[in-house]
């Protein structure tokens, strides 16, 4: 089989990737430019179908899994508002369950407390438990288990 017929394989597995996210189709058109090689090459029909079978094999059994995996991971990072999540701050303007204010990594946030029933006066310490936009939703740190 002429390898330019295993590249346009490749480039049809690949476009197939590209619409179903598998990880399937890509790697076995992977397989199919490994077996574009072999032809290029200049080995025969069978050579050229036990590269192709061998390297899905070998996609589809050692690296899929792995990527899967990988992939399932929540990022280690935790970046933007869902950073301060768990940061302590300190109470500027008295908080209640509708209105407040925060000084939180040296910028002040507005804030309601978690507890509707909570009214946090100024100068105390409080957790950020949840960011709503750009409110921030803090529980008092003396109440914490």
């Amino acid at each position: 089989m002429p390898w330019f017929l295993w590249l346009l394989a490749a480039a049809a597995l690949g476009a197939a990737e590209f619409f179903t996210l598998t990880l399937v189709f890509g790697l076995l058109a992977g397989a199919a430019l490994v077996a574009a090689v072999v032809a290029g090459v200049g080995i025969g029909l069978l050579g050229q179908l036990l590269a192709l079978a061998a390297a899905a094999a070998a996609g589809l059994v050692l690296v899929r899994p792995v990527a899967l995996r990988h992939m399932q991971q929540q990022p280690l990072v935790r970046d933007g508002s869902d950073a301060l999540i768990g940061r302590r701050a300190e109470v500027m303007q008295e908080v209640t369950a509708t209105r407040g204010l925060i000084k939180l990594s040296g910028e002040e946030w507005s804030a309601r407390a978690l507890d509707e029933s909570h009214v946090i006066p100024v100068g105390a310490l409080v957790d950020v438990m949840e960011i709503e936009g750009a409110t921030a939703i803090v529980y008092p740190r003396e109440l914490l288990p």
